[in-house]
């Protein structure tokens, strides 16, 4: 790649980026009640900024915003004076020195690229395709009462969603009503389910058994089992009628290696913020040649993040399920310059770098 002049790094800056939610973001995990995020922004020789962000949730990775913004404002001192074109360098150096913490380096990494491109004037999907594919984000539906599930199903049904990703894993008895009612709420429309973590193989096979009572086959389940439990992952996989997806079991290139090998795993969800954005890229490109689907996914990230997560899946134009539905969780009345309303990312009009100013 041909590097211009001036796109050394001249200053680093480490900030908080808040935000509030509409409501409640439940998983089997826990739950945000505030997107509460770190803004890294670098600022290169020929005036050019860039921007990334740590998504930091500490109840799935063990990350803090504390050491996370430690390490950033670390990364910041060894970031000046470098060139953003030596990008590789600067990504192999970080898993190096921050293994356990990738939010951090999904944020320099993010910073680099958003740098180099807008430096370039490219948009960013241009590192990882041809031309841009228009995506489509399923939306998620929280762990709630059924009253709650039944309205909020509802709205998004007539706001034009027509693939729901249904969190589950605290009550079965709850669960199996609220993915029936969204089933009769969103007919035709394609139903994921995630369960971070929250149930065993054998209730796992036994609550999608359930289901069937009802015709109900969901076209993918997440994470269904604990990340610990790579026996019950192999199992559910094999025995299953409906998709498995990995996602805290894979988080990084090594833990994709050992699903692809194992056939562990239908799907791998891969999120910036488990494994920055060049193993990102190695994950999608491996799990490609070995006919595994990909999800690409998310914490709960700003637009920034997100949109960063979506030009690279319409870069790649293989992306077979689309999770960057978090836009619609944020009191942010801001225009989305390349989301509709009904979920669709278009990066045709993209300019340059990923196009979000935070």
């Amino acid at each position: 790649m041909t590097v211009k002049r001036g796109m050394d790094v001249e200053d680093c800056q480490v900030l908080p980026l808040k935000a509030r939610l509409i409501q409640p973001f439940r998983t089997a995990l826990g739950q945000h009640d505030t997107l509460d995020n770190l803004l890294l922004v670098i600022r290169l020789g020929n005036g050019v900024a860039g921007y990334g962000e740590a998504a930091v949730a500490t109840h799935i990775t063990g990350e803090t915003i504390e050491a996370t913004a430690k390490n950033l404002r670390q990364c910041c001192k060894n970031l000046v004076g470098k060139n953003v074109g030596d990008y590789l360098n600067i990504s192999a150096k970080l898993q190096e020195q921050m293994p356990e913490n990738q939010a951090a380096v999904a944020a320099v990494e993010m910073a680099v690229f958003d740098g180099l491109t807008r430096s370039l004037n490219i948009p960013l999907w241009k590192l990882y395709g041809s031309r841009p594919a228009k995506i489509r984000t399923d939306i998620t539906i929280v762990i709630d009462t059924l009253e709650n599930t039944r309205e909020k199903a509802a709205a998004f049904y007539q706001q034009g969603f027509r693939s729901f990703k249904i969190k589950i894993g605290r009550d079965m008895d709850l669960d199996l009503a609220r993915v029936i009612a969204i089933a009769k709420i969103a007919q035709k429309s394609q139903l994921y389910l995630d369960a971070n973590q929250g149930y065993s193989a054998e209730q796992t096979l036994r609550f999608l058994k359930q289901l069937e009572k009802y015709d109900i086959i969901p076209e993918l389940v997440e994470q269904p089992v604990p990340k610990e439990d790579k026996a019950g992952l192999v199992k559910v996989t094999r025995l299953a009628k409906s998709k498995i997806c990995a996602d805290e079991s894979v988080k990084s290139l090594a833990d994709a290696v050992w699903a692809i090998k194992e056939k562990a795993c239908d799907v791998i969800n891969i999120k910036l913020m488990k494994c920055g954005l060049v193993q990102a890229h190695e994950i999608a490109r491996l799990a490609m040649a070995n006919n595994i689907g990909i999800m690409i996914g998310g914490m709960m990230e700003s637009r920034l993040a997100m949109t960063c997560s979506a030009q690279i899946a319409a870069g790649l134009g293989f992306v077979e399920y689309v999770d960057l539905d978090t836009p619609f969780f944020l009191k942010d009345t801001r225009r989305h310059p390349f989301l509709s309303r009904n979920g669709v990312y278009d990066f045709t009009q993209a300019k340059s770098g990923i196009g979000i100013i935070p």
